[in-house]
């Protein structure tokens, strides 16, 4: 099927390949159209210098398309990443986490591409018809016991208050009450919670992931649930100003041992978080031998903010 895309995707590519120093390209792959949208019908692969948006599902192409364009533009404009650092030693744990960690990041992401959509006129009557489509076909009705697909409801109840934005009451309310009463009720408040604060700078994106992530963990805990713990798990990088990143280590951030390793050395773990909101801010592997030892991190703290973030060779974003 030969796929046009719109003039407004068209020129999101060209803006996208204007930052990027490769080749940034949409595919289509397949045939298929479920006649909804959901976001995991793309994704973003990265071939050497190229980048492919593949898009697997064409029900909506342009909507599907730009969304993940405006992702990849996100991150080449300097708005803070997410890294997993961390294992549990349970490969299928890990990857549950991850899903969990990067679906609760793009959340917040989602304020800045949703707007920047409805701003060229990406989202129309019928993709808002298609997406609730979308959250039909992700989530079931609530039983009348709680189960443990709350999870995955909040979730997505969250976002789809960040999609509809003001339009929510009279969009899709009364549907979604009607079938997730509970969870709908938890993403309420957990929307008016990330939203109190502008997300329109990588600070704010990621003052507002540290939050929902909190919000998130305390929401599963009420209900019985097992915590995601992204604050202690998902490294967020750090949004510090020319002066934060003249200071020593030890004046913002707090480094602890942690019960789990680090990825690439199977090494056991040190965690440094920030002292103003404790988010995993970046991962140490414990040193060898005689290395570790309290003089180690001696002169871990005593280094300044940017020279460890070099050491490590962990991105960081300046506020302007």
């Amino acid at each position: 099927m030969n796929i046009d895309l719109n003039q407004d995707t068209q020129s999101l590519i060209n803006v996208v390949n204007r930052f990027f120093p490769g080749k940034v390209t949409v595919q289509f792959v397949g045939q298929l159209q479920a006649g909804y949208v959901r976001h995991d019908q793309a994704q973003v692969v990265q071939d050497g210098e190229n980048i492919y948006i593949q898009v697997s599902d064409l029900s909506a192409p342009n909507y599907t398309a730009s969304h993940e364009l405006l992702h990849v533009l996100m991150t080449l404009r300097g708005f803070p990443q997410i890294f997993f650092s961390l294992t549990s030693g349970d490969e299928k744990l890990d990857e549950q986490l991850q899903i969990m960690g990067t679906e609760l990041f793009d959340i917040v992401s989602h304020i800045v591409v949703v707007s920047e959509q409805r701003k060229h006129g990406l989202i129309d009557d019928n993709i808002e018809d298609m997406y609730l489509k979308g959250i039909q076909n992700t989530i079931r009705p609530e039983p009348e016991k709680l189960d443990n697909e709350m999870e995955l409801r909040l979730l997505t109840l969250i976002d789809a208050h960040v999609f509809y934005g003001d339009k929510f009451d009279e969009k899709v309310r009364k549907v979604l009450e009607k079938d997730y009463p509970v969870s709908l009720k938890a993403a309420d408040e957990i929307y008016k919670m990330i939203t109190e604060k502008p997300t329109d700078s990588p600070f704010g994106l990621r003052r507002n992931v540290v939050k929902l992530f909190r919000a998130f963990d305390e929401q599963l805990k009420a209900w019985g649930l097992p915590a995601l713990h992204n604050n202690d798990f998902t490294t967020v990088s750090s949004v510090l100003s020319e002066r934060q990143l003249g200071l020593k280590v030890n004046q913002l951030f707090e480094i602890f041992h942690s019960d789990l390793h680090e990825m690439k050395t199977q090494r056991r773990a040190y965690v440094g978080f920030n002292k103003t909101d404790n988010q995993n801010s970046f991962v140490i592997p414990a040193p060898t031998g005689m290395e570790d030892s309290p003089a180690y991190f001696k002169k871990i703290y005593d280094k300044s903010v940017k020279e460890l973030f070099e050491d490590l060779q962990m991105p960081y974003i300046i506020r302007k």
